[in-house]
Order: C-alpha cells, then structure tokens, then sequence
C-alpha cells in the first residue's frame, strides 16, 4: 500500500515524499483511513511505529480540505503527557504542513509563556500542548479551545501514570462535545478502556502489534548482580563493548543523578535528565547525545517517554520498572525502523519478582547471564522494597545504606510527581 492510496492531498503526499518516506508502517495504514472518514479511533501502537503520522496527517488533511474563519481559532488539539513528546509532534506537523495553509504551535511549561502566547495570538489550527499549560493559559484567557473540532490524546496511558486524568477531564468539559476524538496507548488497559469509553464516540479500534508485546528486533538480555556492583557492572559493559550511545532507565531522580556523577568520574560521558532539570538542561543533554558528545543519557521513565531517537542501539535498565508495562515501553526506545537493537537489565535479588511480571507480560523467558565478579549476593532477599518500606537486607552494611537512599526517594516519587505537576503549571 502507498500513501496515494489511503487518499491524502497532493500536498501532504509532497511532504511525505520530502521526509523520504514511501509505504505508510502498519499503524498508519489501519489508523489513517478511519480518521479520514470522521470516525473516532482508539489506536494501540508501541513507540517507534510511526502512530504520530498516523493521526497527524488524517488531521492536516481534514482541516486544510475545510477552511475555516481566517481568524484561525484553535481547530486541532493534540494533547501530549511530557514536553520532549510535545515537542517532537509539533515538528511532525510542521513538516507534514509545509504545504498547506496551516498554522502551528506548540506550548509546555518549563519555559517563559509570552512566546508562547504571542504565537497563539496571531492565530493556530494545531496545537500541541502539555496538560499543565493549556490548563494554565486557559486559567487567565489566552487560549480558547471551544472551536476545536479534532482532539487527540497521545501516550494516553503515561496520562494516567502521571495522574493527569483530572486535568484531561477538564480539558474535555472546555471542548465542545460535538468532534472528533483520537486516542493513542501503548497498552489497552483497563484504566485506558474506561478513559476512552467517557471521551471515544462508537470508535474505531486499531493495533499496530499484540498488545503489550515487544519487537522482534530488539534482543533482550538480564544480567543478574548484586545490588551493590550495578555500578561497576554497567560501566564495564559500557567500556568494554565500546558502546556508543546508551539509554539508561534508573527508577528515581535521585538514583539517575547519582549514577551520572558515578559514570563522569570513571571516564564515561554522561546526562541526566528527569523531572527535576530545566528544560533548557534537559534540551542540552538530549542534543548532546544526539550529535555523540555525551554516550550515556540516565533517564526516568517520565522524562525518557517521547524523546525522539532513531536508530538507538542499546538501552539499560539499570532498575526494573515496578510496573510491567512500562518496561515495554523502555526497551521500545531501540529496534525500531528496522534496526537490530539491544535491551539490557540488571537484576538485583529484590527486583526478582518484578522479572516474573515482565516475563509473564511479554509472554517468554529473557535469558540470563552472571557476570564474573558482578555475582549476585546469594543472601540477599528477594523480597521488593515497597514506597515507604524501611526493610533492610540482611548481612551488609553496603546494602543497608544504597536502600536507604532508595526508601527515600521512593516515598517522594508520588510527591515529586504531583510537584512537576504544579511546576509545569507555574512556568
């Protein structure tokens, strides 16, 4: 199947052609006609299948095939869970727009908003936003979007993790009831199947791969270690497979930071970027491992979800995630437009049940490698360290200080969480 076939304009079809891009991927294939016909969608697509194409270019095309007011109101509103992900989609739609008489804008926080708002006021028929300042410019009547007729909700399942379900609701009650609405998930869950039943009209359902499955391409491997050599061992795979560009997920603020600093004094280049950081020091760090002057990125799953980097070739765990799902969402950062990437994670004895989960999620067994010198500790529980837990493994005083520090942080991730909330909304 082409492009020309799924029916999009001459225009549209010239700015895919500029992008390189010849035969649409699955996900844009099964969701692009529905979205042309004015049906509402519920899409499931892993990250790195193309689905931003899939409701970008079904959008541009209905609203530059019915022009409206020249005063351009706000017509389309895609609505995304982190800046880096509103961000990369405003770019989509600026390249696939290049064509049509279209206008854009994209607005977050972390940024001052007169830009912003300057933009908005000489007129917009897309716009990408982040919950927090839509909801904010909204608050002081700069923005309106009671004229939207197409609204899209993206990575809506990373919505609900961040708690945004109230500020979703909100937004809703401010859009007029009569559109059309597109959903997008990496996993249908029972939370996304309830949020889509009170925002989707009879909708179209779509996926791109089995639900909650990873990709082919992507070779999965565990190294099990004790808690305490995680360090030492990421740096030797680091150093010694002369790996050049590496993702690695670490499950709290705290914990990225502290691993970045480990990783500068043993020689190896490396950023941080989560919640916490500017969003000029996390644009920094992102450039700087796209053009190869920093090797290592240590992100949250908050901060990481969205960033847009082709053809990643390894990504670490350096903590499993606590909730299964997010590690397909991890290791779908590598293997993707047809790549051959790798998905490392390392296991300590309290992440064991953790392990169980994904595996059984996924649906097989990740092989398993023990390191010389990097061994696990044999009496260490295998019990998980809970948010607000104050268990101490036995027998290591090592031990009994690296989970401290992790008890810690663990009991301010819910607070940390709802105070990037509020900050994104101050900014």
């Amino acid at each position: 199947m082409s492009f020309q076939s799924l029916g999009l304009s001459d225009a549209l079809l010239k700015a895919i052609s500029k992008k390189g891009y010849t035969t649409p991927s699955p996900i844009q294939e099964k969701a692009i006609p529905p979205v042309l016909e004015g049906r509402d969608v519920l899409a499931s697509a892993q990250t790195g299948t193309g689905k931003t194409a899939g409701f970008t270019l079904p959008l541009l095309h209905y609203l530059s095939e019915n022009p409206k007011a020249k005063f351009r109101p706000i017509r389309a509103l895609i609505l995304t869970p982190t800046r880096e992900l509103a961000a990369q989609v405003y770019e989509s739609v600026k390249d696939y727009s290049e064509f049509l008489n279209i206008k854009s804008a994209v607005i977050f926080g972390g940024v001052n908003q007169k830009p912003q708002v300057a933009t908005l006021r000489r007129g917009v028929d897309v716009l990408v936003a982040t919950p927090g300042r839509l909801l904010d410019l909204q608050n002081q009547n700069l923005l309106s979007i009671k004229r939207v007729e197409i609204f899209v909700l993206d990575e809506a399942d990373r919505m609900l993790d961040m708690g945004f379900l109230r500020d979703i609701e909100r937004v809703m009650k401010s859009m007029p009831e009569k559109r059309q609405n597109l959903m997008f998930s990496a996993t249908f869950s029972k939370d996304i199947r309830k949020l889509a039943n009170g925002i989707l009209n009879n909708p179209v359902q779509v996926e791109a791969t089995p639900e909650n499955s990873t990709v082919d391409a992507i070779s999965q491997k565990v190294y099990r270690v004790a808690k305490g050599k995680k360090t030492g061992l990421i740096i030797k795979l680091i150093s010694e497979g002369n790996w050049k560009q590496v993702l690695v997920f670490a499950r709290t603020k705290h914990g990225a930071n502290k691993l970045t600093k480990k990783m500068i004094s043993s020689g190896v280049s490396a950023a941080a970027i989560h919640g916490n950081k500017s969003q000029g020091a996390r644009t920094k760090a992102l450039s700087g491992f796209k053009n190869g002057s920093v090797r290592v990125l240590v992100a949250t799953d908050i901060a990481a979800r969205g960033l847009d980097i082709p053809l990643l070739p390894h990504v670490v765990n350096f903590e499993l995630p606590n909730i299964s799902e997010d590690y397909v969402h991890r290791i779908g950062r590598t293997g993707r437009a047809g790549a051959n990437g790798q998905a490392i994670s390392l296991v300590s004895a309290d992440e064991t049940l953790y392990l169980k989960s994904i595996e059984k999620l996924i649906g097989e067994k990740i092989n398993v490698e023990i390191v010389e010198g990097f061994e696990p500790d044999p009496s260490a529980s295998t019990e998980p360290i809970k948010p607000g837990q104050n268990r101490q493994p036995r027998n290591s005083r090592s031990r009994n200080s690296n989970n401290s520090g992790d008890n810690r942080t663990n009991r301010n991730r819910s607070k940390n969480n709802n105070s990037r909330r509020r900050n994104d909304r101050r900014s």
